[in-house]
């Protein structure tokens, strides 16, 4: 099956020279992503890549992008964090419905981060609008969704120390 997702990576001062990193990431196997250096220091890859699942499609170009480039440090994983508007072109409807439903079901997903625009894991929005509205999301998106949320949570939990505080997790749980 074909996974479509994106990776995007702020890269160290001696890795900058566009042309040498397009050439490394070809010869590493990166051949089936486009890839966006428009920003200084900055590196976007939307991968369309063939696969048995999400995650190994994942997983593969995380490793294909690691063994070219040592020195990048990944930045997010994509599809996951979305917003309303979001949510609403993934299901081809408008952004007030989905605003409507968000509103009209207390148990709809917690947002990751809520203000003025906020934020929620694709993942989480997807398998609620399964569960409770019988919504079929496209199966490719759902488990990139999912593997993409994996890998965040991964390189979040591991930047911390993969340690949470006795004291906190009493109070979280």
């Amino acid at each position: 099956m074909e996974y479509t997702f994106t990776l995007k990576y702020r890269l160290a001062d001696d890795d900058r020279d566009p042309d040498a990193v397009v050439e490394r990431l070809g010869e590493h196997g990166c051949t089936d992503a486009l890839v966006g250096i428009g920003v200084v220091g900055r590196l976007a890859l939307d991968f369309t890549r063939e696969a048995d699942d999400a995650r190994s499609a994942v997983l593969s170009a995380l490793g294909d992008v690691k063994a070219a480039i040592p020195t990048a440090t990944l930045v997010e994983a994509s599809p996951d964090f979305v917003g309303l508007t979001d949510v609403a072109e993934v299901m081809g409807v408008s952004r007030q419905y989905v605003r409507k439903l968000m509103l009209e079901n207390g148990d709809f997903p917690l947002p990751v981060h809520e203000g003025k625009s906020a934020l929620w894991h694709l993942s989480d929005v997807l398998n609620w609008l399964v569960a409770r509205k019988g919504y079929e999301p496209d199966p490719a998106l759902r488990d990139t969704a999912m593997a993409t949320l994996e890998v965040n949570l991964a390189k979040e939990t591991r930047r911390y120390g993969g340690i949470v505080p006795q004291d906190v997790e009493r109070q979280i749980a």
